[in-house]
């Protein structure tokens, strides 16, 4: 009986032995080494450099001048994927970000493994990069955003490694213009927009025929739509006329309307970010946003 028993427990023992040795417990900085480099391999993905933090990244197009601190100003456009493909924010028009580089931080909203990333490697302006970061270095296992595990166009679940795609602005006015002329390009408008050396781009649609100059001391009568190059309205007065003071609104409308408009017109403007509200976030209007100004003036009084 004894004998029967201790045979009994023997060949359990190297059942359970022989089930651990099979089983595969990976910590988390393991789970996501795997996510990385299954994701590398199925999306086909090469020239991808490990940095020790096991942070993945490909420096598309290298930077110059002097590394950035965290105490430096940083002017970045981006797009970025959750690895599951349920998150996407592909929109570079709208995902801007304009402040000092330390503020690329979780509480605001951004994952720490991009701050850490662009100050130890991708630390130069002009640089573009393409980084997949960690879960542990994102948003960890509770994830960010509102939504569940079936909808989550808002979410980005627990443990979701980050595919992000980076552009470090080096010159912002050169972006803003690189920017406008593949809009141009990509809405047929090459025939129509003339570029004025106050840098803006605009078109005439009907001629105004009002004899009333517009200045800085008149109010011009319209309607317009106002728009980040997305496509997105931020402002609008379609269905009523209103009152537009000339000094009240953006630098490069003032010009504009000034050269050009009169009485009667209908005119299109594309206004570079410096021309328009610069760094600041406005409202819904992202920093450094170039804005499509659609208008036309009904009236022009003194």
């Amino acid at each position: 009986m004894k004998q029967t028993i201790f045979t009994f427990l023997f060949f359990t023992v190297i059942a359970l032995v022989s089930c651990k040795k099979n089983q595969y417990n990976p910590d988390i900085l393991q789970y996501d080494e795997d996510q990385i480099t299954a994701y590398i391999k199925a999306n086909g993905l090469t020239g991808m450099v490990r940095d020790t933090s096991g942070i993945y990244y490909k420096i598309i197009t290298p930077g110059t001048g002097t590394p950035l601190q965290y105490t430096d100003s940083l002017a970045m456009v981006y797009s970025f994927s959750s690895f599951d493909g349920k998150y996407l924010s592909p929109d570079t028009i709208q995902n801007h970000f304009e402040d000092f580089m330390g503020h690329i931080s979780t509480p605001d909203n951004y994952p720490y493994g991009l701050q850490f990333i662009i100050h130890n490697v991708i630390n130069q302006k002009g640089a573009v990069a393409r980084i997949l970061i960690p879960s542990h270095l994102a948003y960890g296992v509770s994830g960010i955003g509102s939504g569940s595990s079936s909808v989550t166009n808002g979410k980005i679940l627990g443990n979701q490694c980050l595919d992000y795609n980076i552009h470090i602005i080096a010159n912002q006015d050169a972006y803003d213009q690189t920017l406008i002329t593949k809009y141009i390009s990509d809405q047929g408008l090459s025939s129509s927009m003339k570029y004025d050396p106050a840098g803006f781009w605009y078109s005439i649609s009907i001629p105004g025929t009002g004899t009333v100059p517009i200045t800085n001391n008149t109010t011009v009568t319209a309607t317009y739509t106002l728009r980040t190059l997305n496509g997105i309205v931020v402002a609008e007065a379609n269905s009523n006329t209103v009152a537009i003071d000339i000094p009240d609104i953006m630098r490069g409308m003032q010009i504009g309307l000034e050269k050009y408009g009169s009485t009667g017109a209908l005119m299109s403007f594309i206004i570079p970010s410096s021309l328009a509200y610069g760094k600041n976030l406005t409202g819904s209007i992202p920093a450094n946003s170039v804005l499509r100004y659609d208008i036309q003036i009904d009236d022009v009084t003194p």
